[in-house]
Order: C-alpha cells, then structure tokens, then sequence
C-alpha cells in the first residue's frame, strides 16, 4: 500500500513538471478536487513547439526563458537564440532545454540595449518564436508598468475568461514593464499545464516587454506559503511552515517563472535545493526590487497561541497583538534585508527605486471569502509577525521605495508606518485578474485624520496585528455580487506610472473589460492617486534641514545619524537643490556626490540649520 502511495505521488510530480509522457498527462484530462477544471496539455505541431518566452535586461545582460511543449522523444533538445542584423538572422546562443517543465533559459552578455532588437527562438527546422527586445527607455520620462494578480481559470468562470482586454489596454498604453506578481497558475499539481496556458494567454505582450513574474503559494502548489527555508510542510493548508509539493516542483516552477530574472544578488540554496530568486532589475532608470516575502518567512502553527479554526486565523477581537510577535518569527530574512539595506545605498543609474513583491506589509482586509466572514488578524498576510514587518518597512524606506505588489485579491492603497502613522513607505496592491474568492477593507470604526469627503474606512487605522496603516483607497467588492463577475467582483488591473522628469507615482485601478483610454472609462473609486517619490519616508513629526544646493542636476544624498552613525536614508534628489528632511533633535552628517554619496558636505546638521552651496565634481 505504501508503494503504491509512492507510485502515485511520483506520478502526479512527473506530470506536473512535465517529464511523463503527453499521453499520460492527457489522459489526466477531466475535473479536479471541488470541481476544478485540470489543464490540458494540447498536441502541437512541429512548427508551434514554442510557446513563448519572458525576458529582462540588467546591466547589460539580457536573460531569456524559452517555454517550450513537450518535445518528442526522437527530436532534437537543442534550442536557439538568433537576432535579427542586417535583415538576417543570426545565432547567438543555444542550450538543451530541460526537460523537467520543457523550459530553454538563455543568458548573453554585453547585450546593447541602447537599441530595440529583433529575436527569435528557434527549435528544429519549423518552430519559430519571434518578439521584440526593447531599448533600455532611459530617455523615457514616464516609465509605465503594468501589474496584474490572481490569475484564476476556475470553472465559475467557465473554466476560463478572456484575457484580450489586458492585451489592448496594455498596446494601448505600450507599457514599459510587466507585473506578474503571483498566482499565475492555481493548479496546485499540473504547474506546467497552467504555465502554457498562462503563456497562451498573454505571451502577446510578454514576448515584446520586459517581464518580472513572481511565484506565489498557488503557483508552488499550495494555499497559503510560509516557506521558512524550504522545509517540507507536514500539515494541511501548510501552516506550520514549509512546501507541500516535493522540491523539485518548487524547483520547476521557480525556473519557469523567475530564470529570466537577473542573476540573484545571494544565490544560496535553501532546504530541499530549492534556489533563490531576490535581486534587483535596473530598468529606464528605475531601479526595481523584486522580492521573496514568502520564502522565507515563519509558518505560525505551534509557535504562536492558535485562536480560531485555523492555526493563522484569528477569530478572538480581545486577542493581543504582542502575544503573536513572537521572537525568533521571520518575514524577509536576514540575506534578503541585507541586500535591501545594501539596494537603498545604491543609486547607480537609478532616478526612483520601486520594490516588487507578492503582497503588502500589513493585514489588507478585515472580511474573507463572504460577506459575514470577518477575521481579526490573518497570518498569511505580511502584517505578521510585526517585527519582521517593521524591519522590512524600514529598510525600504531608507531608499524612498514605492511598493506594487498584489496577492489580497482585493486593490488597496496604504500609506504605512511603523513608529507612527505615515513615517514609511506607500504601498499599491492590484486587483486579481479574476476574483473569486473575496476579501473587503471594512474596519469597524472610521479612520482617524481622513481626507474631506473621503470615505470612513480611509485614513489613520491599526490593522489587526496593531500595525500602524493609512489607507486611501480599497475596491471593495459588492456584499452580493451579481450580473458581471469580474466587475462585481472587483476584478481588474494596476498601472503605476513613474515620471522622472517630476519625481511624482501615479497609481491606477482599472476594472476589467473596459478600454482605458475612452473618456467614459473610470477607475475604481480612490483612484488614480498620485505622490511624490519623496512621501516615501516623510514622517509628519520630522522638519528640514537647511536647504541645499548643488552645481549639478540631480544629486545623491545621504543623511547619517552622527552619534550612531547609522545611515538614515539615501536617495537620488530632484535637480539643484534638496531640503533634507530628518529627525528633530538629532545631528546628521551629510553626504552627496554625482552617483554615489562620497563626499561630506555638512557634519552636526539638524532641523532649521543654514543653507548650504555645495560644489561637486
């Protein structure tokens, strides 16, 4: 019995990553667990082997994953890589695709970006895949990227919706970027039948963008995700930490979606050989972050006192919040907080830093699944454990980051603080693409300091791991949902466009099926909102330094605590001068230099100190 068990998990490994035969996985074909639809793998001919391919382009090196189907047995394995030149196509790269989930990553260095390029994939004699390489847009000064979440193909929507109004609306705004920021794939078993499909559906402008896709549980094969170092996890919903799924189908899908990543800045393994993916992607002078906050992060179950149904649910309101802080708890980790705090130094071609993750740092939603559902606290949220919450806010508030990020289901935007309210970073958390399962922002009492006119449940809050939020914005689904079950449902997509020329974030929320660039077409309420670069980490009890000015356009400056000498923030400034804001009461050394903060410019600085005329070289 036992062997037979064996027999049975080592098939579904096989035919989720790809290496059983296509007549096996065919035959899989049918309904899955609660009625779900199970992908098929389709028959392609010689000329179509191809499915698509995501690329970046970091310093330089330009990194492409080929998804290829199933190659027969009998058939070449070698895939190439060829660019246009002179109007012939010429090899620069080949590899053998891997066949664990039929993936062909190719990396090539010295890449020109200062011009756009013509690719293609080639495999065999007939299969041809051709896109756009694009020019690094650093003469852009709005850089546009588009975000998209929970990418459900559930039989509630007839197994499947049409995705062709992301396609139009993203051509019609020719975005600079895409944002795959998790659950691409909800199969928790065939990942390489949904990675098809996902590719079926939106290669179009895959093929031609540069791409971040993170993985999130969904994708790995679970409901929720605590990683904690790759352990393996031995309890339902995985709450105790750990995967589910064996790791070389952790390993499998992270290859599918993150090997055209740049390199990762620390790339030891964890548990189970499962890699790492965080590291930084410096595009049209926006420097982006892309994070793990699941990979790392503690499971709850056993560790902290268990008060609902589920070992991350909270169902008590009397509970105390300290009680879950437990110490020894993680979030992003110590190797991923180091290379942040090492990202927010670094401005190196970078005019504004964005940080790209699965979700936001903060409990998001009060109201789960239904319209009675309402939960205290949940676990799965980055809103715990606190700590490792607070640790990660500040370490990217010391660059000024913007976070986008998706996962809740639900769009919300937060302006959050750890000391005080509004003393960190702005987050935008898109909607699903299509929102089955339905959460609600609907604290019990109004927000405090809101905005005239706004609605109650904006402004001054704590979520329910007593982390200070403000929120401004939440797309709130309809208590019954009828009629349309996208719009109803508060489905949609996120556009955040970033304007060097003026420093300022524009973030947009756009319903489903509808063509943004119709006067008639309107967001969801709260947005678009837009702020300065600079609110990033402005906290309200802070005042200014005297006022600096420089001999040269756009600065690095840098602000050091003098008697601790920790580094308070680092950020590119906005042409010829630049009003530090700080701490009241402190002195600060300050830095600037052209790229880099190497020279001291001002030392025992504190608020209302006298202007400074700074001479850079």
């Amino acid at each position: 019995m036992k062997f037979q068990k064996l027999l049975t998990f080592v098939s579904m490994a096989l035919i989720a990553t790809g290496t059983a035969s296509l007549d096996a996985q065919q035959k899989n074909k049918g309904k899955g667990k609660k009625g779900r639809a199970v992908l098929a793998i389709p028959e392609m001919a010689d000329k179509d082997r191809i499915c698509f391919a995501l690329y970046t382009v970091h310093d330089k090196t330009l990194k492409l994953t080929a998804q290829l189907y199933p190659i027969p047995e009998g058939q070449p394995r070698e895939v190439r890589l060829e660019i246009q030149k002179d109007g012939e196509w010429i090899e620069i790269a080949k590899i053998d695709v891997i066949e664990r989930g039929w993936t062909a990553p190719f990396r090539v260095e010295n890449w020109d970006d200062s011009k756009s390029t013509k690719y293609r994939v080639a495999h065999g004699t007939e299969a041809f895949y051709e896109g756009i390489v694009r020019k690094n847009p650093v003469d852009k000064e709005e850089i546009i990227v588009a975000g998209y979440t929970g990418n459900s193909i559930h039989p509630a929507h007839d197994g499947d919706i049409s995705r062709q109004d992301l396609i139009d609306n993203v051509k019609r705004v020719d975005a600079d970027v895409l944002f795959f920021s998790g659950d691409q794939v909800y199969d928790h078993h065939r990942h390489y039948a949904g990675w098809l499909k996902f590719g079926r559906d939106f290669g179009e402008i895959i093929k031609d963008r540069p791409t971040v896709s993170l993985p999130d549980d969904h994708d790995a094969g679970q409901p929720n995700l605590w990683g904690e170092s790759g352990k393996v996890s031995t309890l339902p919903g995985a709450s105790d930490g750990g995967y589910i799924q064996p790791g070389d189908y952790v390993q499998e899908v992270e290859r599918a979606q993150t090997s055209h990543l740049p390199d990762p800045v620390d790339p030891g393994k964890i548990g189970q050989g499962i890699g790492v993916y965080f590291t930084n992607l410096s595009w049209g002078g926006i420097d982006f972050a892309v994070l793990e906050d699941r990979k790392f992060k503690t499971g709850p179950a056993g560790r902290v006192p268990k008060q609902g149904p589920r070992p991350d649910h909270i169902r008590n309101p009397e509970y105390d919040p300290d009680s879950v802080d437990i110490e020894g708890a993680i979030l992003l980790g110590e190797r991923q907080l180091k290379f942040i705090d090492s990202w927010a130094q670094d401005w190196s071609d970078a005019e504004m830093k964005v940080a790209l993750s699965a979700t936001i740092f903060c409990g998001g939603a009060h109201i789960h699944g239904s319209a009675d559902g309402r939960l205290h606290a949940d676990m799965d949220s980055n809103g715990w454990p606190q700590a490792g919450r607070n640790r990660a806010l500040a370490s990217l508030r010391k660059g000024f980051a913007f976070h986008y990020a998706g996962d809740q289901h639900l769009a919300t935007i937060f302006h959050h603080g750890i000391d005080e309210h509004r003393d960190a970073i702005w987050s935008f958390c898109v909607p699903s693409i299509a929102n089955l399962y339905l959460r609600w922002w609907e604290p019990l009492e109004p927000g405090t300091n809101r905005e005239d006119g706004a609605p109650d449940y904006t402004g001054d809050h704590l979520d329910g791991f007593a982390n200070k939020v403000t929120n401004y914005a939440a797309a709130n689904p309809e208590k019954n949902p009828a009629g349309n079950i996208l719009n109803t449902r508060s489905a949609g997509w996120g556009i955040v466009r970033l304007d060097k020329a003026t420093r300022e974030i524009t973030m947009e929320c756009w319903p489903r099926n509808v063509d943004i660039t119709k006067s008639s077409a309107k967001q969801y309420p709260g947005w678009p909102r837009t702020i300065s670069q600079f609110d990033n980490y402005n906290p309200p009890s802070w005042g200014k330094l005297g006022e600096l000015t420089f001999n040269i356009q756009d600065p690095v400056v840098q602000l050091i605590d003098s008697e601790t000498e920790e580094i308070l923030y680092t950020v590119r400034a906005h042409g010829k001068s630049f009003t530090p804001g700080a701490p009241k009461g402190k002195a600060f050394t300050v830095k600037a230099g052209k790229n880099a903060p190497d020279k001291v410019v001002a030392e025992s600085a504190k608020v209302g100190s006298d202007p400074i005329s700074v001479e850079l070289k």
